[in-house]
């Protein structure tokens, strides 16, 4: 690949969004801005998306465990590489849209390290909390947060891909059925292709299988959408109608809004409320969010089942 003709034809950074209807205003005006310029550096240097990718798990672990210390401005040190790792976050994948690199193992990759980082917050909380004399009881409260944020971050991600998808008309957007990718995985062999195969198949399809079974709706609707050809004018218009106003719920369950609660407590030496916010708030928006969409695509597709094929 021609790196200099690829740097100097890549996209400008609007081009980079997912969308800007599911683009928050943080990563809007923070995130994205800086994760490109990051990109276009980690683009002359050679790296690929991936290598961007563990880098930013490194920084982030190393976050956490900044969060360990009471001393505030160790702390304040941590936010500082906890930001940093974000950004990383978001250069990885507009590197991978500036080098046409994009993938399912690289989606699976980046959840996996985006576990990792904020395992890594959750066990550094729970020990400054045993430190300080708390309950060692608190693991397992962190366990159920760390649970649950799973949930809520797999939720939030499959109905973000899911608008992006239906209002593109299919032609954007990363929205997968399990039975898909299991048929994908199939395909690749354990010889030529050992690490895509098994990020996939460990990962990436229990990830989805777990999406659709917290939306099946939606899952159905994909299925009845692709029997049918394709996203129809009809159904692009009616999804953005009916979800553009959620938007803003699905992006309040992604890093962004855990970081600043998170830096909000640490600045006032809280930060183990970090975990009730979690099993309380989010849950409670997590909950909302489900019944919501899960009613709306039962109704979309009630409607399409309605229309002639």
């Amino acid at each position: 690949m021609n790196f200099e003709r690829t740097i100097t034809s890549a996209p400008q950074v609007e081009a980079t969004y997912k969308s800007r209807d599911v683009e928050g205003l943080i990563d809007i005006y923070f995130y994205r801005k800086v994760g490109f310029f990051l990109a276009r550096i980690f683009a002359r240097l050679k790296w690929t998306p991936d290598a961007v990718t563990i880098l930013g798990a490194l920084i982030g672990v190393l976050a956490g465990h900044l969060y360990f210390y009471r001393e505030l401005a160790i702390n304040i040190a941590g936010m500082v590489l906890h930001v940093f790792a974000n950004a990383l976050d978001n250069a990885d994948g507009q590197l991978a849209r500036i080098l046409q690199q994009r993938s399912r193992a690289g989606r699976s990759l980046d959840g996996i390290c985006d576990a990792v980082v904020f395992a890594s917050v959750y066990v550094n909380l729970s020990l400054r909390y045993v430190a300080e004399g708390g309950s060692p009881l608190i693991g397992l409260l962190a366990f159920a947060a760390g649970y649950c944020h799973s949930l809520q971050s797999s939720v939030a991600d499959y109905f973000r891909n899911g608008y992006i998808f239906f209002t593109s008309r299919g032609t954007s957007g990363e929205l997968d059925s399990s039975e898909a990718l299991r048929k994908n995985v199939r395909g690749l062999s354990w010889r030529r292709e050992p690490l895509q195969k098994f990020l996939l198949a460990a990962f990436y399809v229990n990830y989805t299988r777990q999406q659709e079974r917290l939306a099946p709706p939606q899952a159905h609707l994909l299925t009845a959408i692709n029997a049918r050809g394709g996203v129809s004018s009809w159904l692009a218009q009616e999804y953005r109608r009916q979800n553009r106003h959620m938007t803003k719920w699905f992006n309040f369950l992604t890093v962004n809004t855990r970081m600043l609660i998170l830096f909000a407590l640490l600045l006032i030496g809280k930060p183990i409320w970090y975990l009730f916010v979690e099993l309380t708030v989010f849950n409670a928006v997590l909950g909302f969010v489900l019944v919501r969409q899960n009613r709306m695509s039962r109704e979309i597709g009630a409607e399409l089942e309605r229309q002639p094929s």
